[in-house]
């Protein structure tokens, strides 16, 4: 989605669970709503016509998800930024002062001289979606922390709760596994899109899941917009004549960690990314560089494919 970058109003929203603070540029008007349904609606109700201005929030996990969600549905223009970005942009500007309301002033600023790129449209269900996949990974880290209890030196009884534990989140792995299938399947954009994942050595349902639930941005962005996006790019700290270790950091950590695994199972099973991962085994590379660079290879390897809507043919971009 593009706005206008002679749109000149802005509108930030420091996102909370409980509430809403709101800022508007140029006329500096602010405003609070609850940060519920009715006060969504309530919010949409007093902003300016859809169309007329662009909406920045900051990324906050799931509090914004279902306010974003109704912003996108109501035809607004919507970025989703990094906090980060707003934080050091404050700073540069000398604004060291951060309550709510500062900080609704300081994310429509940001919006109004950085522009930030528009999130695509929201289906109307993809804030459902969001919460069963970051239920499903809550799960998947509570099963491992109840496996690391299941010490043979423990006592009975303990192993015995332990075990009780993990066949009790065992069953609710599996009926949200089915229910998040269910309601990818629901959707035309998100059944395609899901499919063409699938195709890929290395990439389950679980990934490919999460990868239409949580990038969204996946096929519409550049091979280093992506990479960036999700926290694979690496990032140069060079000074005059020294050369910095590249680095990767921010993005979308949640994410990255599924990525992480889909690029573990993707070194063994896909000829793609196991020939990359021989190949700068070979240049003496460490094993963590490794990873990450097959991790952005494969995240490129989608990105291309869902933008062509072209299936896995094992190929590689170059």
């Amino acid at each position: 989605m593009h706005l206008d970058d002679s749109v000149e109003c802005s509108v930030g929203i420091d996102v909370s669970k409980a509430r809403l603070d709101v800022h508007r540029l140029p006329d500096g008007l602010s405003m609070r709503a609850p940060n519920s349904p009715e006060g969504h609606r309530d919010l949409l109700a007093r902003l300016p016509e859809p169309g007329t201005c662009r909406v920045v929030l900051e990324a906050t996990g799931d509090l914004q998800r279902r306010l974003v969600a109704a912003l996108a549905e109501a035809g607004h223009y919507v970025s989703v930024v990094n906090p980060r970005q707003v934080r050091d942009y404050a700073k540069a500007l000398g604004i060291l002062a951060k309550t709510d309301a500062v900080d609704a002033e300081v994310i429509a600023r940001f919006g109004r001289d950085v522009k930030p790129r528009c999130v695509a449209e929201v289906p109307a269900r993809q804030a459902e979606l969001d919460q069963l996949v970051a239920r499903r990974r809550q799960l998947v880290q509570a099963r491992v922390a109840e496996s690391n209890r299941l010490d043979d030196d423990a006592p009975t009884l303990v192993r015995q709760s332990v075990r009780r534990q993990m066949s009790s989140i065992a069953k609710d792995l599996d009926r949200l596994e089915r229910a998040i299938l269910d309601l990818v399947r629901s959707e035309d954009d998100w059944r395609q899109r899901f499919d063409l994942l699938k195709g890929v050595p290395g990439v389950g349902d679980a990934t490919a899941a999460a990868l239409v639930a949580e990038l969204p941005e996946l096929g519409r962005l550049d091979r280093q917009a992506i990479a960036a996006l999700v926290g694979v790019a690496p990032f140069a700290d060079d000074s005059g004549r020294r050369r910095g270790r590249r680095s990767t950091r921010g993005g979308r950590r949640p994410l990255r960690s599924t990525l992480y695994m889909a690029a573990l199972a993707a070194m063994r099973v896909n000829p793609a990314i196991r020939a990359f991962s021989e190949r700068l085994k070979g240049q003496g590379k460490p094993g963590k560089v490794v990873v990450v660079a097959c991790m952005r290879k494969l995240l490129i390897i989608l990105n291309t494919m869902v933008k062509h809507n072209s299936p896995w043919r094992g190929m590689t971009p170059a």
